[in-house]
């Protein structure tokens, strides 16, 4: 199991055993190196954890923990004591990003904890001899001989309709993620799951003023908390608004310049350097640009060897190839993950409160007739596809209305795929309440957690990079849902409170800038690149999909007709995610 997560700790690593318990971990150096090893223990030795992440607040932690023998300098050492204090809820006063397993042996109890917004993947399954199996990533897990490799088919049908697998469990049937926000703790046969946190908005300001200064404020703390480190330390750079604040604060509060990194494509509408470049430049920044030399078959094997989840979101992709890049140079980088959810940042939200308006009926006939135009089929960032999405959103019921903004394979299109058409099921994606407050919510339960911090973890640690992300620090996404909506949306432009606050630290054209996402060609690598690949991967029986329905949407895509990149995309990186990690055989450690 340990062998499967070098990756994740190149540095050192151990296995230990404590009477019903073994821990293995596997770490990477970046606070303390000479003496933030693992497992860790209180002064007596019953108490012992392990630890992925990092724990902003260690400083205060250790303050706290006067009259406790602590080793070290570090953040992971504090653990044990905490426990000793606090018992389970000692995760309430962890600030940061962890997956942590714990292990109390005069109890005879393990816990196992995951950070308030799931940025560190934690998975754990019951095999059929009663033991209790946990890890980082599902590829250790499926080291074991015990361990089902069945199949969950309403997983990957939930997966088909959102690129990702949502909820706790996962594509496997027997393996399931200790949720965001949560404590999972066991004894003998019982296990007990329970929420420590959940996001609720900040207090009310008096006015604007106050609102802008609070984000700057909060927003510039979280940066800072975040530079900590005995390791090279960097910044992934978009050239988007949200990782341009950070570059901007971390050149603020650096006396050294700031190494940025930037990845680009020759195709100008997938391609981000140029604003980077400007971010770059006005802050001094030791710039590395990656242009994207498309070889994308060969690269391919090597993503689908890292995600041993299923993840159609193509933007895997690029974020593999900057983490590999940046590693060359430094441990750690921030990025501006998380952005969109504090601060409203997506068009869909402002999509879904314009939906309420138009007459459903209305819009169906209107998204009809956009889809006979061949633009509204044929490119998926043009207005009039956008367009067209938005009147099927709009004439959907209600309860439908967000998840039809989502969908990759809409229930229609699904139901034409399955042999069993029944195997389709309709999403569930409705938020709880009214405004953009309720949406955020909804997408920090579940499209964060599922999707994007799962492609960013997966993408930087097969390379050994510490990612952090200041925009998902808890107090800061407490204040962007608290914000007023004026301060949200205003048009279709996001994210109001983040530009007005540091519109006089951005280039002129980076703060005006929409959002635009990190994108890959699609359309072109499946008529192109991908195209004998995606025929001889896809057109394939395993008594799932109608083989006429597949070929009919790769024909329609090579023949223009139609785009269907996103689709065939997250049918590719599923079929490849079976015969990498399911069908492989397993690999037992000599």
């Amino acid at each position: 199991m340990r062998a499967a997560l070098v990756h994740r700790g190149p540095d050192e690593g151990s296995t230990d055993v404590y009477g019903r318990c073994v821990l293995g971990h596997q770490r990477l150096k970046v606070i303390d190196p000479d003496n933030g090893y693992q497992p860790v223990a209180n002064e007596t030795g019953d108490v012992v954890a392990v630890y992925n992440g990092e724990a902003y607040n260690f400083a205060t932690l250790r303050d706290e923990l006067r009259g406790h023998e602590i080793r070290g300098t570090g953040d992971t050492p504090v653990l044990p004591h905490l426990y000793e204090d606090s018992g389970p809820a000692f995760v309430e006063r962890l600030q940061g990003m962890f997956a942590l397993a714990l292990w109390d042996s005069a109890r005879e109890r393990l816990v196992l904890a995951r950070d308030r917004l799931g940025k560190k993947p934690l998975l754990y399954a019951r095999l059929p001899d009663g033991t209790l199996a946990f890890a980082s990533e599902l590829k250790a897990l499926l080291r074991l001989p015990g361990l089902s490799r069945e199949l969950d088919l309403d997983a990957i049908d939930a997966y088909l309709a959102l690129q990702y697998v949502p909820g706790h469990g996962t594509a496997l049937r027997g393996v399931h993620k200790v949720p965001p926000g949560h404590v999972l703790v066991v004894e003998g046969d019982s296990e007990r799951l329970e929420r420590y946190w959940e996001p609720a908005a900040a207090e009310q300001s008096v006015d604007d003023h106050e609102w802008l200064e609070r984000v700057r404020a909060t927003v510039a703390a979280s940066v800072r908390k975040r530079l900590v480190a005995d390791v090279p330390l960097g910044a992934l750079l978009s050239g988007g608004i949200d990782s341009s604040i950070v570059v901007a604060l971390m050149a603020e509060a650096s006396a050294e310049p700031v190494r940025t990194f930037t990845v680009g494509f020759a195709d100008e509408r997938y391609d981000e350097r140029t604003p980077a470049r400007a971010v770059a430049q006005r802050f001094g920044t030791l710039h590395e640009e990656l242009e994207i030399v498309e070889d994308v078959a060969a690269t391919l094997p090597r993503l689908a060897a890292a995600y041993d989840e299923p993840l159609g979101d193509e933007a895997a992709f690029p974020t593999f190839l900057i983490a590999e890049q940046a590693r060359r140079h430094v441990t750690v980088a921030l990025a501006g993950d998380g952005g969109d959810e504090a601060f409203a940042g997506y068009e869909r939200y402002i999509a879904h409160g314009l939906a309420e308006r138009v007459p459903s009926s209305a819009a169906r006939t209107g998204a009809a007739a956009m889809r006979l135009v061949p633009s509204a089929r044929r490119e998926p960032r043009s207005t009039l596809f956008r367009a067209a999405r938005f009147l099927d959103a709009a004439g959907a019921p209600r309860a439908q209305r967000y998840a039809r903004l989502m969908e990759v394979f809409p229930l229609e299109l699904r139901q034409e795929l399955w042999l069993d058409r029944r195997r389709a099921a309709s999403v569930h994606l409705v938020p709880r309440g009214n405004g953009i407050a309720a949406l955020q919510l909804l997408d920090l339960a579940t499209y964060l957690p599922g999707d994007l911090l799962l492609k960013a973890d997966i993408a930087s640690m097969a390379h050994s990079l510490e990612l952090r992300s200041p925009f998902l620090d808890h107090e800061v996404v407490a204040l962007g849902l608290a914000l007023p909506e004026h301060l949200k949306t205003r048009g279709r432009e996001g994210k109001v409170a983040l530009r007005r606050a540091f519109a006089a630290e951005l280039p002129p054209e980076v703060a005006s800038r929409g959002k635009t996402g990190f994108g890959v060609p699609l359309g072109r690598w499946f008529r192109e690149d991908l195209r004998d690949l995606a025929r001889d991967v896809l057109v394939t029986d395993r008594g799932w999909f109608r083989p006429e329905t597949v070929t009919r949407l790769l024909d329609e895509h090579e023949s223009g007709r139609a785009d269907h990149g996103h689709r065939l995309w997250c049918l590719l990186m599923l079929e490849l995610w079976v015969r990498e990690h399911v069908e492989a055989p397993l690999l037992v450690a000599a």
